[in-house]
């Protein structure tokens, strides 16, 4: 039995995408992917036109939220996640330093559309319920306001001090030029009080917005868990003459994995595979490898340790306080919850013809993940661990295409479990239940007998 993790399939990225200076063209953004841990996991995935924003910046990428909809050049990658024609947050690159909530500094941050936001202020309000999410769109249209208004200041600041100086070029009279000096010197600190309040008012705002979920597909039920929809069901659950044991018990007395000795070594949730295990886990990431390659997928191995900025750029935030992602300390690093955080960032800062396109990837990878607060006894086992091995498929496709890749993936996914014999269902995951990067989500649920319920075996 593979470990069962299910934590991140309702992350779902685009890449983003830069025109390259002078060009004229379609954007072409990312179809999201759908991970495999054993079989397969859940796909989830949505594309979306970008705009370009005049910027001097080294990369361009989307923010965590909602985009404006737009026609432009060639794509240069960069992820994170967004929406489609509805959405809103426009990106585009700087690079600067912003402190995070444990003191560190990285050097990624998105320029949002605030505008945008401010414009459609109750569609995205609305949305923000429907997620359940905690963003204060009250407060973060508070400092945008402020900070438009320091902006000018400082921008009136600094054009005194370029007349200061101009006039300073000139034939003056010793104490004329005495005076533009003085000026000079106050207007030059003033400017560098202003400018120090302007960088920390942008960084607050910055967090603060990239707190704000990403829009949502209209298709979406809304609520919590117990409102997502049943979009398929295949097969029934089995029944035996005889009582059914859970993985754990066949575990221990088929000598297949050791979590007693793992535990010393590594701590609680990590495991040694033994014996026919480690040959069922192996077989099935062959199996799903060979089979999604059939189907015209180039395969992948990653690297498994990424900069953080890369993460954040996939959607993911390794600085939040409930957050899955480990982090290296005294580094910008951090180990990969899922292989999609590097398959995103294969192509960054590139640019891709649409001819190329769709571009598709399976990745085998192992993925860490705190998991904090899964301990119960419906987790129990191989059920939400903090190490895994997992195959992800991943598609880079035109937006107009995105939703005949959504469906590939998904069909992919639910051939598979068939192969396998299983019953199962699949889920059009409720609004509540997409994590804050996600545009929609489907998940894939097998029968448990030994749990007598239907859970993510992948």
């Amino acid at each position: 039995m593979p470990n069962a993790f299910l934590a991140i399939s309702e992350n779902y990225q685009f890449l983003r995408i830069k025109p390259k200076e002078g060009g004229l063209g379609t954007s072409t953004v990312l179809a999201r992917d759908m991970d495999l841990h054993g079989y397969l996991n859940r796909t989830t995935f949505q594309t979306l036109k970008l705009s370009s924003t005049p910027t001097c910046s080294s990369s361009r990428f989307l923010s965590p939220s909602l985009h404006k909809t737009h026609k432009f050049p060639f794509p240069r990658l960069t992820t994170k996640a967004l929406s489609t024609s509805s959405a809103a947050v426009q990106t585009s690159p700087t690079t600067t330093t912003i402190s995070d909530d444990q003191g560190g500094k990285h050097q990624w941050k998105a320029t949002i559309d605030f505008k945008w936001i401010k414009d459609n202020k109750e569609t995205v309000a609305v949305n923000i319920k429907n997620r359940n999410s905690d963003a204060n769109l009250e407060f973060i249209l508070h400092l945008y306001d402020k900070l438009f208004i320091l902006q000018k200041e400082v921008e009136r600041v600094r054009g005194e001090r370029n007349a200061v100086a101009n006039k300073m070029k000139g034939k003056l009279e010793p104490s004329e030029r005495q005076t533009l000096i003085e000026q000079g010197k106050n207007l030059k600190e003033g400017l560098t009080a202003l400018e120090e309040d302007l960088a920390k008012l942008n960084d607050e705002l910055q967090r603060e917005a990239q707190c704000i979920p990403n829009m949502t597909h209209p298709d979406v039920p809304i609520g919590g868990e117990d409102s997502s929809t049943i979009r398929k069901t295949v097969g029934s659950s089995p029944k035996f003459s005889f009582p059914v044991k859970d993985h754990l018990q066949l575990g221990k007395e088929l000598d297949l994995f050791d979590f007693d000795a793992a535990a010393e070594v590594s701590g609680s949730k990590f495991y040694y595979l033994k014996n026919e295990a480690v040959l069922l886990e192996m077989a099935l990431l062959n199996w799903t490898l060979s089979e999604v390659m059939k189907r015209g997928f180039t395969p992948l191995t990653t690297p498994e340790i990424v900069r953080s900025s890369v993460v954040e750029k996939c959607g993911f935030q390794p600085r939040a306080k409930n957050t899955q992602v480990y982090s290296i300390d005294d580094s910008d690093q951090c180990l990969i919850g899922t292989a999609e955080i590097p398959v995103g960032g294969l192509h960054m800062d590139s640019i891709l013809a649409e001819s190329m396109l769709p571009l598709k990837y399976v990745a085998f990878s192992h993925c860490f993940r705190t998991e904090a607060g899964a301990a119960g006894t419906a987790t129990r086992g191989l059920y939400r661990v903090h190490q895994f091995s997992k195959i992800e498929m991943f598609i880079f496709c035109r937006p107009e295409e995105s939703d005949y890749y959504h469906e590939e993936l998904i069909k992919i996914e639910e051939d598979m479990f068939s192969s396998l014999g299983l019953h199962f269902k699949t889920l059009d995951m409720a609004s509540e239940d997409l994590g804050a990067p996600a545009y929609r989500k489907f998940d894939v649920e097998a029968w448990m007998p030994g749990l007598e319920r239907f859970g993510e075996p992948h």
